[in-house]
C-alpha cells in the first residue's frame, strides 16, 4: 500500500506542474499577435471579422472562424470560406504552426500563395478555391508532409503542376480545376498510392495521358476535362479498377476507344470533344454500374451496338454529333432508368423505334438531323416525364400522334423540317406546359385551332413553311409570355388580328408570304416588337410612321401593293443598314472614328437598358454581338435578333439546358452555371465595348480578344490595343482610358462585380463631347410626314419614362464608379 501511493506522488506532482506551467503561461501561443497580422493583408468588407482584436479581453480561440487545441491553445483551423474577404493571403500564415485546416474558399482573394504556406507543416486540409488568386503553386507546398487535401480550383494560377508535390506522401485530394495552369501532367504524381481524387479540368494542360495512370491503385475521380492533351487514350486504361468518374472530354485524343475500357466499373464516362474513331466497342455495354455514357462530339462511326440496351442503371446517354449509322437499337428500351436520350447529329436511318415508349423515367429526346423516316410512334406518350422531344431535320410522315396531349410534362417540342402531314392536332394544345412549339416546313395543312391561344407559357411558337389556311386566330392574343411567331409560308387569309396589341412581350412576329389582308396599324401598339415581316400579302392602307415602326426595314412591306408609305430612307433607315460587324455590306472601307464609335456603344447600352430595366418582364438578349449591333444610314445603332432572348420574372436567374450565345461574347460564369442573369449581358456588351476600341474582332484566328486585353494589362500596356483611327480623331484619350476601364469592368469574372446597364449607359454619357449649339429648326408639327424621322433616342424616349432615358443621379455616382476601375487591371478574370 505505501508503495502504490509513493508511486502516485510522481504523478500527481507532473500533474500540478504542468497545470503552473499553463496559467504561468509556458504552455502559450503567439498565434493571436499572428492571426491579426493575417487580418492585416485583409479588407473585411462586411466587418464579419469584428471581434479579431487586441483588446485584452478578447480570446483569439473564440474569433470567428477559429478552433484551438484545448492542450496547446494552437489554432488548429482557421476557416474564412464565403465570407467576401478582399486583399492577400499573408505571409504570417507560416507562423500557424499548429494549424491542420486553411479553408479561405469562396472569397475574392488576390495576389500569390506565398512560400512560407509550407511552413503550416501540420496542414492537413488546404482549401483556396472560388477566390482570384494568381501565380504559381509554390513548390514549398511540397513540405506539407501532413497534407491530405490541396484545393485551389477556380483561381488565375499559372504554370506548371510541381513536380515536387509526389513527395506529399499522405495527398488523397489534389483539385486544381478552372485555373490557367499548363504543361505536362507530371507523370511522378501517377505514382502516389493515396491520391484518390484528381481534378484538372478548365486548364491548359498539354501532352498525352501517362499509361502509368493506373498506377494511381486509390484513385477513384479523374478529370482532365477541357485542356489541351492530346494522342490516344491509353490501351491500359481497362486497368483502373478503382476508377469511378472518368471524364476526358474536351481535348484533343485521337484513335479509337480502347476495347479494354469496358473492364472499368466507372458510373461516369465523359469522352466528348474529342477527335475519337472508329466504333463504340460493344463491351461498354457490359458497364453495369454506368450512369452517365458521354461518347458525344467525336467522329465515331458504325452503327450503336444493341447490347447498350443492357446499361439498366444508364441515366444520360450521349452519343450525338457523330458519324453513327443505321437503325436505332430497340433495345434502347430496355434503359428504364433513362433520364437523357441524345442521338442528333449522326446518320441514323430507320424509324424512332416504338420500344422508346418504355422509358418512362425520360425527360430529354433528341433524334434531330438524322435520316429517320415513318411515323412517330404513338408510344412515345407514355413517357409521361418527357420535357423536351426534338425530331428535327429528318424524313418522319404521317400525322402528330393525337396521344401527344398526354405529355403535359413537356415544354419544348420541335417537330421541324420533316415530311408531316395532315391537321395540327388541337389536342397540341392540351400541353399546358409549353414554352417552344416548332411544326415548322411540313406539310401540315387545315386551320389554326383557337384553343392554341391557351398555351399561355408559350415564348415561341414556329408553324412556318406549311399549307395552313384560315385566319390567324383571335385567340393567340391571350399568349401574353410568346416573344416569337413565325406563321409565315402558309396560306393564312383574313386580317391580322386586333388581339396581337395584347402581346406585350412580342419580339418578333413574322406573316411574310401568305394572303393576309386589311392594314397593319394594329401593329403600332406592339411596343417591345423588334422584328416585323408581312411581305407578300394582300395588306392596304398606310404604314404608320412613329413609335417602333421606324426601325423595321423597308423589305418588311414589300409584296403588298395596296399598302402606301414613305418609301424613303428616313422612315426605313435600316435599308441601308450596317453592323458594328468589320467588314460587313458598304461599311467594310469606312473608318470609324472615335465620336461615332462612343455614340454607337451608347445607343447599344441605352437598348440594353430598356429591356433589363424597363421591360416587364425584364428581357436578356443572351446574344449581344456586334453583328447583331445594327447601324442606321446615321450610324445610330439598333439591338436586332432576338431570336434567343428570354423573359425573366423580377428577381429571379433562369437556369437552363443549352448554353445559347456566341462564343467570344458567352459570359464565363452563365457557360459554366447555366446560370443566366442580365449580367450575362453585361459581360458580351463589355466584349463589343473592346471590339469598338481596338478595332479587332472577339474571337479572330483562335486569338481571343479579352485574353489579349487582360495580358496586357500586366504591364500597363492596354493603350497599346487602341485603334489607330481612335488615336487620331480621340480629342481626349482620358476618355479612351475611361471606356476601356468600363469594358474590363463589364467582363469581370464575377457577375456580382460587374455595372448594370443603366450604370454603364450613365458612364457612358459621361463621356460623350458637348454637344454643338443647334441652328434654328422648323416645328417638328410644320415638317411633312416624310421629314418626321425618329432618332433611335426617339424611339426609347416614347418607351421609356423620361427619367430612365436620361440616367439621372443613382445610388452610384460617376466619381464612385470610376473608383472601382482602380481594381480592374489587378482583379479583372476571365
Amino acid at each position: 500500500m505505501k508503495r502504490a501511493a509513493a508511486m502516485a506522488f510522481p504523478i500527481q506532482l507532473l500533474i500540478l506542474v504542468f497545470l503552473f506551467c499553463v496559467s504561468a503561461g509556458v504552455v502559450d501561443s503567439d498565434d493571436g499577435a499572428t492571426l491579426l497580422e493575417i487580418k492585416k493583408s485583409l479588407r473585411d468588407v462586411d466587418n464579419v471579422l469584428y471581434d479579431w482584436t487586441s483588446s485584452p479581453s478578447s480570446d483569439y480561440c473564440k474569433w470567428r472562424g477559429v478552433t484551438c487545441d484545448n492542450a496547446t491553445l494552437n489554432a488548429i483551423t482557421l476557416n474564412l470560406s464565403g465570407l467576401n474577404l478582399v486583399g492577400e493571403i499573408s505571409p504570417s500564415v507560416g507562423k500557424l504552426k499548429g494549424l491542420q485546416t486553411l479553408d479561405l474558399r469562396g472569397n475574392r482573394l488576390s495576389g500569390q500563395i506565398p512560400d512560407e504556406i509550407g511552413d503550416c507543416y501540420s496542414l492537413i486540409n488546404l482549401d483556396l478555391s472560388f477566390n482570384e488568386i494568381y501565380g504559381d503553386i509554390p513548390f514549398s507546398v511540397s513540405r506539407l508532409k501532413q497534407l491530405e487535401m490541396l484545393v485551389v480550383k477556380n483561381n488565375r494560377l499559372i504554370g506548371p503542376i510541381p513536380s515536387t508535390l509526389s513527395q506529399v506522401p499522405n495527398l488523397k485530394v489534389l483539385d486544381l480545376a478552372q485555373n490557367n495552369l499548363s504543361g505536362e501532367i507530371p507523370r511522378l504524381i501517377h505514382w502516389n498510392e493515396v491520391l484518390q481524387y484528381m481534378g484538372l479540368r478548365g486548364n491548359n494542360f498539354v501532352g498525352t495521358l501517362s499509361p502509368d495512370i493506373c498506377q494511381l491503385t486509390g484513385l477513384w475521380y479523374f478529370d482532365v476535362r477541357n485542356n489541351s492533351l492530346r494522342g490516344s487514350i491509353p490501351q491500359t486504361i481497362g486497368n483502373c479498377t478503382a476508377f469511378q468518374v472518368l471524364d476526358l472530354s474536351y481535348n484533343h485524343l485521337t484513335g479509337e476507344i480502347p476495347f479494354n475500357i469496358g473492364f472499368l466499373q466507372v458510373a461516369t464516362l465523359s469522352l466528348q470533344g474529342n477527335q475519337l474513331s472508329g466504333p463504340i466497342p460493344p463491351v461498354i455495354g457490359l458497364m453495369q454500374g454506368l450512369a452517365v455514357l458521354d461518347l458525344s462530339c467525336n467522329m465515331l462511326t458504325g452503327p450503336i451496338p444493341s447490347i447498350l440496351g443492357n446499361l439498366t442503371y444508364t441515366e444520360k446517354l450521349y452519343l450525338h454529333s457523330n458519324k453513327l449509322t443505321g437503325s436505332i437499337p430497340a433495345e434502347l428500351g430496355n434503359m428504364t432508368k433513362l433520364h437523357y436520350l441524345e442521338l442528333n447529329d449522326n446518320h441514323l436511318t430507320g424509324t424512332i423505334p416504338a420500344e422508346l415508349g418504355k422509358l418512362t423515367d425520360l425527360f430529354d429526346l433528341n433524334v434531330a438531323n438524322n435520316n429517320l423516316g415513318g411515323p412517330i410512334p404513338d408510344n412515345l406518350s407514355s413517357c409521361t416525364n418527357l420535357n423536351s422531344l426534338n425530331v428535327h431535320g429528318n424524313k418522319l410522315n404521317g400525322t402528330i400522334p393525337l396521344s401527344f396531349q398526354r405529355l403535359e410534362s413537356m415544354t419544348y417540342l420541335n417537330l421541324s423540317s420533316n415530311d408531316l402531314q395532315g391537321p395540327i392536332s388541337v389536342e397540341l394544345s392540351r400541353i399546358g406546359n409549353l414554352d417552344t412549339l416548332d411544326i415548322s416546313n411540313n406539310e401540315v395543312n387545315g386551320t389554326i385551332s383557337s384553343s392554341f391561344g391557351d398555351l399561355e407559357h408559350l415564348l415561341k411558337l414556329n408553324l412556318s413553311g406549311n399549307r395552313l389556311t384560315g385566319s390567324i386566330p383571335a385567340e393567340f392574343g391571350n399568349l401574353r409570355s410568346v416573344m416569337e411567331i413565325d406563321i409565315s409560308h402558309n396560306q393564312l387569309s383574313g386580317f391580322i388580328p386586333q388581339e396581337l396589341t395584347q402581346l406585350q412581350n412580342l419580339l418578333s412576329l413574322r406573316l411574310e408570304n401568305n394572303n393576309l389582308s386589311g392594314d397593319v396599324r394594329s401593329l403600332i401598339n406592339c411596343p417591345s416588337l423588334t422584328e416585323l415581316n408581312v411581305s407578300n400579302n394582300n395588306l392596304g392602307g398606310y404604314i404608320p410612321t412613329s413609335n417602333n415602326f421606324s426601325r423595321f426595314s423597308f423589305d418588311s412591306f414589300l409584296g403588298n401593293p395596296a399598302l402606301c408609305g414613305y418609301w424613303n430612307s428616313n422612315i426605313y433607315p435600316c435599308r441601308e443598314a450596317h453592323t458594328t460587324e468589320r467588314g460587313s455590306c458598304s461599311t467594310k472601307n469606312k473608318k470609324l472614328d472615335w465620336d461615332t464609335r462612343l455614340n454607337i456603344a451608347h445607343g447599344a447600352a441605352q437598348g440594353l437598358s430598356y429591356l433589363h430595366h424597363d421591360c416587364s418582364p425584364r428581357i436578356i438578349h443572351r446574344d449581344v454581338k456586334s453583328s447583331n449591333i445594327l447601324l442606321d444610314k446615321d450610324f445610330e445603332a439598333h439591338l436586332t435578333d432576338f431570336g434567343i432572348a428570354k423573359s425573366l420574372c423580377t428577381s429571379k436567374t433562369y437556369t437552363s439546358t443549352y448554353i445559347m450565345g456566341t462564343i467570344g461574347y458567352i459570359d464565363p460564369e452563365y457557360a459554366r452555371t447555366s446560370r443566366l442573369t442580365e449580367k450575362s449581358d453585361v459581360y458580351s456588351f463589355g466584349i463589343v465595348l473592346l471590339e469598338l476600341l481596338t478595332g479587332r474582332k472577339a474571337v479572330d484566328n483562335e486569338s481571343n480578344l479579352h485574353q489579349l486585353i487582360l495580358s496586357k494589362t500586366a504591364n500597363n500596356a492596354v493603350m497599346e490595343t487602341v485603334d489607330p483611327e481612335i488615336t487620331a480623331t480621340s480629342k481626349d484619350l482620358g476618355a479612351v482610358k475611361k471606356a476601356f476601364q468600363l469594358a474590363l469592368l463589364c467582363t469581370k469574372r464575377q457577375p456580382s462585380d460587374r455595372p448594370t446597364m443603366h450604370e454603364v449607359t450613365r458612364v457612358i454619357s459621361s463621356l460623350l463631347p458637348s454637344a454643338a449649339p443647334l441652328k434654328p429648326m422648323p416645328s417638328v408639327a410644320s415638317l411633312p410626314p416624310s421629314a418626321r424621322a425618329p432618332s433611335y433616342k426617339d424611339e426609347y424616349a416614347k418607351l421609356k419614362t423620361p427619367h430612365v432615358l436620361n440616367c439621372p443621379s443613382m445610388s452610384t455616382s460617376d466619381a464612385q464608379l470610376f473608383l472601382k476601375f482602380g481594381e480592374v487591371i489587378s482583379q479583372n478574370s476571365e
